[in-house]
């Protein structure tokens, strides 16, 4: 631990939220239908998409026809992967000679990667062809970032309206981030990492000599632009199975802090652009130092943990100050608890080490960050539009204290938004904690785990509450391609996504039909130090005490065995 490790730490987060600032200003541009610079040249593009598909983009929809179109889209988008991911081996571009998929495993792979997870139970180079990679894959990882966006631009739309009717057109705002956001960042982020020495190869393999004169036959793809939408788009599923540890996809100090930082920008820049477009700049500016602190914090406390030696290694006289278990040399432990913090607050799940080879302290805090719902900063506009659920129950928990009825950013909250905010944050520890104990008890189930006792509940928990919390980083150790994995896997997928979404969005449909109020006298303030500090215990409560319990079984108890040399 030092200043230089310290400093590494504070540029990645720091770089994330500065570029997001401008970002975010654009993207609320796109969500508003404003005038771009890229306009000249995408404009007749987007039209000739609204044309061909019979699209009027000025048609707003209601909150029920917004979440319908939603759902339809992605239940299309799920049965194209699963097909394709199922007939990969006569599809051309399989220069692997790669088979299908077997059903589980497809089905959660198309799961996975329609809802912005990309939890992988598969090598991806010994899997998946580069027409799944390329076709399936890539076109899943613009749409589901795109689709957690349209529900931001929706509930923002919401929080404008007087006495509105409709909270937008979904299919505009899918296509408007994807075609002005998404595709043209990614474009200039590919051709950046393929100039910086991440491969990008439609051929299968290279046969490379070693020091010793043997020959080795290492895979290719197409890596540097899934590279560029993994991590603009919040998605973090890699082309190889060690993800960003790898030296094709990483393979520099300066590709990693390129692509760490590309791990928030946008959903950083989600959280601005919702400040813009809801008018309230000075109340979503406290969001966002709200998620930034309590993510700074638990990346140091991360930062604090491995850089002490492992108790095992000094009883044994073995001198080594850090805990670099499964990281890279290249990297060290800072560059790596620089991308394991941001990653699993983000809905991102990309690795350059693995968290399973991580103190036990260091994984409980990486499970809880993801616990606590993805939004620091989380998914491009599913992060900040959890966090403006948190947000409301805020202001509901205070106007409870003070006897008054809560405001928040000039809407009443009421009864029916309570109600479907809990449905939004509570889908998660159902999902999570009901899957955990089932598979805890489940013979079936646990023949997956490498280990027993707390790291193995660790595995287990790490399994679930990545897959809920749509996150997609591996815990390592648990075999989860087999069916019951792969099944409750995706199912847990499904409910972290779709659910708060629909209630997200029935949020909106509550409170664009309401006046727009104007701050009264009795209207707590919602962009001081006073409602962070109200916010952050919210969020501490709803996410500390729910999983504490299931907490203390695994790291924390791991952590105190650790100490005492139990192995």
């Amino acid at each position: 631990m030092n200043i230089q490790g310290w400093a590494e730490i504070a540029l990645t987060l720091g770089l994330s939220v500065l570029l997001a600032w401008p970002i975010g200003i654009y993207l609320s541009r796109v969500w508003n239908g404003e005038r771009t610079w890229l306009d000249p040249v995408l404009k007749p593009v987007e039209g000739v998409f609204y044309k061909a598909s019979g699209i009027d983009p000025k048609r707003s929809q209601g909150w029920v026809g917004y979440a319908g179109a939603l759902i339809a889209f992605n239940a299309v988008g799920f049965f194209l992967l699963f097909a394709i991911l199922r007939l990969q081996g006569v599809l051309p571009l399989n220069p692997q000679g790669f088979a299908g998929m077997s059903p589980h495993l497809a089905f959660n792979t198309a799961v996975s990667f329609v809802t912005n997870t990309n939890w992988q139970s598969y090598g991806g180079e010994s899997t998946a062809s580069t027409f799944s990679q390329m076709v399936g894959f890539t076109t899943q990882n613009f749409l589901s970032a795109a689709t957690g966006a349209t529900i931001a631009a929706a509930l923002a739309r919401a929080f404008v309206a007087n006495r509105g009717e409709g909270v937008g057109n979904f299919w505009a705002d899918l296509t408007r981030t994807t075609l002005y956001v998404l595709l043209p960042l990614s474009i200039l982020l590919a051709m950046v990492l393929a100039g910086l020495g991440v491969v990008q190869s439609l051929a299968a393999s290279a046969t490379a000599t070693g020091l010793e004169g043997g020959s080795q036959t290492i895979s290719l793809f197409p890596a540097a632009s899934q590279e560029a939408i993994k991590q603009l788009g919040i998605n973090g599923g890699g082309v190889f199975n060690a993800n960003s540890a790898h030296p094709f996809e990483n393979p520099s100090p300066l590709t990693n802090l390129i692509t760490s930082v590309g791990i928030n920008v946008l959903g950083w820049a989600a959280f601005f652009a919702f400040g813009r477009s809801v008018l309230a700049r000075k109340d979503v500016r406290a969001l966002v130092a709200a998620a930034f602190v309590l993510l700074a914090t638990c990346t140091a406390g991360m930062y604090l943990a491995e850089t002490q030696p492992a108790p095992a290694l000094v009883a044994a006289g073995i001198e080594q100050p850090v805990n670099m278990e499964g990281k890279e040399t290249r990297f060290g432990v800072p560059s790596s608890v620089a991308w394991a913090g941001p990653t699993t607050g983000a809905s991102n799940g990309s690795v350059n080490s693995m968290h399973g080879s991580y103190m036990p302290l260091s994984g409980g805090i990486q499970m809880f960050l993801m616990q606590l719902g993805e939004i620091l900063p989380g998914g491009i506009g599913s992060g900040i539009a959890i966090m403006v659920v948190m947000a409301m129950l805020a202001v509901f928990v205070a106007g409870l204290m003070v006897g008054r009825t809560p405001e928040y950013l000039g809407k009443k909250i009421e009864a029916r938004e309570i109600q479907y905010a809990m449905i939004a944050v509570l889908v998660l520890p159902l999902a999570i904690l009901g899957f955990t104990a089932i598979a805890a008890v489940f013979p079936t189930a646990m023949e997956g785990l490498l280990n027993h006792g707390p790291h193995g509940l660790s595995e287990m928990l790490y399994a679930y509450t990545s897959a809920a919390a749509n996150n997609g980083s591996a815990f390592a150790g648990l075999t989860a391609n087999a069916p019951w994995w792969n099944t409750t896997l995706g199912i847990g997928m499904l409910m972290g996504r779709f659910v708060p979404a629909v209630a997200v969005l029935a949020i909106a449909g509550s409170l664009v039909v309401k006046p727009k109020l104007a701050p009264s006298t009795g209207t707590l303030p919602t962009d001081g130090l006073q409602f962070i500090g109200l916010l952050i215990g919210v969020i501490l409560i709803l996410g500390g005490l729910q999983f504490f319990p299931a907490l203390a079984l695994g790291p924390i108890v791991e952590h105190f065995q650790m100490l005492g040399g139990v192995q």
